[in-house]
C-alpha cells in the first residue's frame, strides 16, 4: 500500500462542479497509462500524474492508492478530517465512472479486513499494527469512544509523527468515517494504558456503542444566552456532520413569538404556533427526500432559530421561505449560508 499526503497547488478556474469534471475527464484520458503504472508498482509515477490532478480539485484534499474491497485497487480521495472539505471529496465520489474489475473509488478511507497484518515505515521504524496497543474508555450516555493509542516505536517519534500513525491505523481499522462516527479524544502515547486492549478488538467496543444509538433521539437542553437571559434547546443526538456529508448548506429560520413567560420562552399559543411551523417544516423536509435535515432549534429572549442543513443543490432554502410566508407573530427571517462544518450548532455536536 502506497500513502500520499497534501501538495500545495494552484486551483483551476471555476466551481468545485467544474474542477471536478475536469478531473474525471482526465481520468478518462490518463486511464491507460495509470493502468499500466499500478500493474507494475510504480509509485513515483502515480504520483507524478495524481497528485497534480487530485489538487487541483483542492490543495487541500489527501489521496492515496489502497486494496478495492470489490476492485484490484481503490483510489481514495478524502477531506481527511478537514470538515470544510468533506463534501467536496463525496461530490468528486458521487462523479465518479462506475467500478469495473481495477478501479473503485472512495471520498474517505475505508475499513481494511487486513488491517492487523499490515506494517509501514513510520520515522524509520516498522509500525505493524498488530503490535498496536488500544486503551479504551466509553464516557456514560455518550455516543463515543476515547482512545489512547500505545505502540513500542511511539517512544521513538515526536507527537505529531505518533499522531499521524495512530490516526492511519484508526482509519484502517474502522474506516475513516466511522472514526468520525465513534471515536471521540485520540491521543498517541508512549507508556501502555494499564487496561489496554490489543487493536484488533476495537470494531467490536465501536459496535457496541453503536448498538446503544441505533434510533433516532432528540435531546432537551437547557442553558443561557450570551447576555445571560434563559435558553431551551432540542438537537439531534448524535449530530454528526459526517452521516450528512453533503450537506453544507446552513439554513438558519428566525421566528420571533408573541406570547412568553417571565424568562423569554415560548408558552400558550406561540408554543403551539412553533410546533405547527416544524410540523409543517418537518413534513417539507421528508417530500426533499433526504436533501437536508432539521439538526436543533433554540429559543430565547422571543425568538426561536430553526437550524437546518440541506444540499446546496437541492431546495430546501426555497421551502424554508415559502413556510415562513404565513408566521404571524412578528416578522420573520431565513438565513442561508455555507457551513461545511456545521459551526452553527457546533455546541450540539456529539
Amino acid at each position: 500500500m502506497r500513502l500520499f499526503g497534501r501538495k500545495e497547488a494552484e486551483e483551476e478556474p471555476g466551481g468545485p462542479a467544474e474542477a471536478i469534471a475536469g478531473f474525471w475527464t482526465w481520468w478518462q484520458e490518463a486511464r491507460p497509462r495509470l493502468d499500466s503504472l499500478v500493474a507494475a508498482g510504480e509509485a513515483e509515477g502515480l504520483e507524478e500524474w495524481l497528485a497534480p490532478a487530485v489538487a487541483a480539485i483542492d490543495p487541500g484534499l489527501v489521496w492515496e492508492v489502497a486494496p478495492g474491497k470489490n476492485a484490484a485497487h481503490a483510489l481514495v480521495v478524502t477531506a481527511a478530517g478537514d470538515a470544510e472539505l468533506r463534501s467536496l471529496a463525496h461530490r468528486w465520489a458521487l462523479a465518479a465512472p462506475p467500478s469495473d474489475l481495477l478501479w473503485e473509488f472512495h471520498p474517505s478511507r475505508q475499513a481494511n479486513p487486513q488491517a492487523m497484518d499490515l506494517t509501514l515505515d513510520v520515522g524509520g521504524f516498522e509500525f505493524a499494527l498488530d503490535k498496536l496497543s488500544l486503551g479504551l474508555r466509553v464516557p456514560r450516555n455518550q455516543p463515543r469512544v476515547d482512545v489512547a493509542a500505545y505502540h513500542p516505536i511511539f517512544a521513538e517519534l515526536d507527537e505529531d509523527t505518533r499522531m499521524e500513525a495512530a490516526l492511519l491505523a484508526l482509519d484502517w481499522l474502522l474506516g475513516e468515517d466511522d472514526v468520525a462516527r465513534w471515536v471521540g479524544e485520540i491521543t498517541a502515547v508512549t507508556f501502555q494504558p494499564i487496561d489496554a486492549v490489543p487493536a484488533v478488538h476495537l470494531p467490536a467496543v465501536v459496535a457496541d456503542v453503536a448498538s446503544g444509538h441505533a434510533e433516532e433521539e432528540w435531546l432537551l437542553l437547557e442553558g443561557q444566552t450570551a447576555g445571560g437571559a434563559p435558553l431551551v434547546a432540542t438537537a439531534r443526538h448524535p449530530l454528526r456532520p459526517v452521516d450528512f456529508p453533503l450537506f453544507d448548506q446552513h439554513i438558519a429560520i428566525t421566528l420571533p413569538y408573541a406570547h412568553r413567560d417571565e424568562n423569554g420562552l415560548p408558552v400558550g399559543d406561540s408554543l403551539a404556533a412553533l410546533r405547527d411551523f416544524e410540523e409543517r417544516l418537518a413534513a417539507r423536509l421528508v417530500k426533499l427526500r433526504g436533501d437536508a435535515v432539521l439538526a436543533a432549534h433554540m429559543s430565547a429572549e422571543g425568538h426561536r432559530i430553526i437550524h437546518v442543513y440541506a444540499d446546496p443543490t437541492g431546495d430546501a432554502a426555497i421551502h424554508a421561505k415559502e413556510l415562513i410566508v404565513g408566521w404571524e407573530e412578528g416578522e420573520p427571517r431565513v438565513d442561508v449560508s455555507a457551513d461545511p462544518a456545521w459551526i452553527a450548532v457546533s455546541p450540539f455536536l456529539s
